[in-house]
């Protein structure tokens, strides 16, 4: 990778001892360092040197293993260093204590390691959580279940090769703080995404105990996964931080400097702005936090050699003084960096308001999770009226979002399920949401993709329904590999994969959310040979793996009624017709 700037904050070994340097807009700083990572106080407080809020200190004989944090005369507990590269232990609330963070060795063996760097057209994207992925798997050693180790081990590694697949997409990997709502539930947040680290990897989904050792570990699994050909990309949470409103934990970034880290209202500057409906919108309009996000990124690309990232509620990040702006710093900023802009970019391109929907609105070198053809080819295959057209043009990649000069049909990123939401087994068995188990009264997850006219509820027992919900599995995952643009599958969907009709399953940690890998526990053997075979045929078919669209003039591709004619203007219009056939590379699909 290239050399760029290194971080001017954080802990950096340099053989002698340590320089901490952490931002602060306080008049008093304080290095605190504890003899372990379960120490009720510090062993020691060293006051630190300020110029223009930046503050520092270096300490002889300081090095790897050293535990830390912060305190300032703004708030009166320590604080976790935001450049922080582990965490002192697991967190939990019942320590009563906040997370610490420690110093690393950065050296590490890795061989003659490389990026696969696969293209874009030749990509499949396997949506994954590190622990639910093998959480249950019979043949992975049972300690490494769960684990980066486990994902990098022979059994899990076969498992995504005979799919195809090219690249991960792990969901939040970043050290997180489990909201106090949940832990009064006596939950986690399975998923990560309250990111309190951005430089630690989460010490839950590691086999080795110790801080130094969960790094190596990751470490070991890109190692293991490039060796296999597959990249690792991570869902990255860069909008928000688990110190939440402002009633939330003050852990960090809140006690060093209050003003700049996070978005305020203006008409109460009390008060956080929320885009992101987790209580806090980290502000991108301030270099320090741009600068923040740019160096976590680097980090995780140059020291731990992942290949791409998927951006989290991107719309947030890339807001002005209100409206989203696709010219916005931080964007620019990625996009002109010599590291950053020669890996994959993914936006998740909307937040939690209805102006943050911005699908198709990204600038070149960004591709987009396509939310509009999740909705298409749901509402398609339901037997929604007057669907035809708008399935064609997400089977044709979606030219009416990534015309642009600069885009093509692999800046969209093709799903028709993720982790939000239904599985795909659920999503053709439930008309409803069933989320009791979260302890929200059924009123969380999105209602608006139900399953709803799929037309195949019934009882479980009856063979017609269970043969009804087998092939509209396999409808949908077949539009999903005949598209142009880059197919993403959602970890466990192959196998079959019930959540028991819970559409939000952030905060289950159990075999609820687990892949199950035995017929015992529920796998469908027979859909996983169905999708192994889809793969094997769409990289046999290059018509489907191009970044230019169909041309104009129909040559590339024939749209035929179900009785193999032309479509015709009326046939296209016809909002009660049903059926189509896709004649493309010389093969015909038919989507009936």
């Amino acid at each position: 990778m290239s050399d760029v700037r290194c971080p001017v904050f954080g802990a950096m070994w340099d053989g002698v001892g340590t320089r901490f340097r952490v931002w602060s807009s306080a008049t008093r700083v304080e290095l605190c360092v504890y003899d372990s990572a379960d120490a009720e106080h510090e062993r020691v407080r060293i006051p630190m040197v300020g110029a223009a809020n930046a503050w520092h200190v270096h300490v002889p004989g300081a090095g790897p293993g050293t535990i830390y944090g912060f305190r300032t005369d703004l708030t009166p507990g320590p604080l976790f260093d935001p450049y922080g590269r582990a965490f002192a232990e697991t967190f939990a609330w019942t320590h009563g204590r906040t997370p610490r963070a420690v110093v690393v060795d950065d050296g590490f063996d890795w061989g003659d390691d490389h990026s696969p760097c696969t293209p874009w057209t030749q990509t499949l994207i396997y949506e994954m959580h590190v622990k639910g992925f093998t959480a249950r798997h019979p043949d992975i050693a049972r300690e490494l279940r769960g684990t980066y180790a486990g994902l990098a081990s022979v059994p899990a590694i076969a498992h995504l090769q005979s799919l195809g697949v090219t690249a991960v997409e792990l969901l939040p990997v970043h050290a997180r703080v489990d909201e106090p709502a949940l832990h009064a539930r006596g939950l986690t947040n399975y998923w990560g995404y309250n990111t309190l680290g951005f430089f630690a990897p989460e010490p839950r989904l590691a086999a080795a105990r110790s801080p130094q050792g969960v790094v190596d570990e990751f470490k070991s699994m890109v190692r293991t996964l490039h060796a296999a050909g597959i990249e690792v990309l991570l869902d990255v949470v860069y909008n928000h931080t688990a110190e939440g409103d402002h009633t939330g934990p003050t852990l960090s970034m809140r006690g060093l400097d209050p003003g700049r880290y996070y978005r305020h209202r203006v008409d109460d500057p009390t008060r956080h702005d929320d885009f992101t409906g987790c209580g806090n919108t980290l502000d991108t309009r301030q270099p320090l936090v741009r600068d923040l996000i740019l160096d976590s990124l680097r980090y995780w690309v140059q020291e731990m050699h992942v290949d791409g990232f998927r951006f989290d509620l991107a719309s947030a990040l890339a807001r002005g003084d209100h409206h989203f702006d696709p010219a916005a710093p931080l964007l620019r900023d990625i996009q002109e960096d010599p590291v950053l802009s020669r890996v994959k970019l993914i936006a998740e391109p909307w937040d939690a308001t209805a102006e943050g929907y911005q699908v198709g609105r990204f600038p070149a070198g960004w591709a987009e999770w396509n939310g509009k053809y999740r909705d298409d080819v749901r509402r398609y295959w339901r037997g929604d009226a007057g669907t035809r057209p708008a399935l064609a043009t997400r089977l044709a990649g979606s030219s009416d979002l990534y015309h642009a000069e600069g885009r093509g049909p692999a800046s969209g990123i093709n799903f028709v399920t993720s982790h939000d939401g239904f599985t795909l087994a659920d999503l053709v068995s439930y008309a409803d949401k069933h989320n009791t188990a979260n302890g929200e009264n059924n009123r969380d997850g999105d209602s608006h993709h139900q399953s709803r006219n799929f037309g195949v509820e019934g009882p479980t027992g009856d063979p017609a329904v269970r043969a009804a919900r087998a092939q509209a599995q396999r409808d949908l995952l077949r539009t999903l590999f005949a598209s142009l643009g880059v197919p993403m599958i959602s970890g466990g969907d192959e196998l079959g994969r019930t959540q028991s009709g819970n559409n939000n399953a952030y905060c289950q940690d159990s075999a609820l959310s687990w892949t199950p890998w035995r017929i015992e526990d529920g796998a469908d053997l027979e859909l996983l040979d169905f999708v192994r075979a889809l793969a094997v045929w769409r990289r046999a078919t290059p018509s489907l793996q191009r970044d230019t669209f169909f041309s104009d003039a129909g040559t590339d591709v024939e749209w035929l009624r179900p009785d193999g004619a032309p479509m015709t203007g009326a046939d296209w219009h016809d909002p009660h017709a049903r059926g189509l056939i896709m004649r493309v590379g010389g093969v015909d699909v038919a989507f009936a």
